[in-house]
């Protein structure tokens, strides 16, 4: 996965951390998160504010 793929890293995210509420958490807590998948392979400094914030939409969207 590498930071462009939103959903499939949103989706991830549901199944590694489904007791998580991804409208409380913190950008920097969200960004280590996404490094630690083990499907993710990509740079840690190519994701921003913006691309951590449409993983969050994707992840909120998947949660409803």
């Amino acid at each position: 996965m590498q930071w462009t793929d939103t959903l499939d890293i949103a989706i991830a995210l549901v199944e590694h951390h489904p007791e998580v509420d991804p409208r409380t958490i913190r950008f920097t807590d969200l960004h280590r998160w996404v490094m630690a998948l083990p499907e993710f392979d990509d740079d840690a400094n190519r994701s921003g504010e913006k691309i951590l914030e449409a993983i969050q939409m994707a992840w909120i969207e998947e949660m409803d």
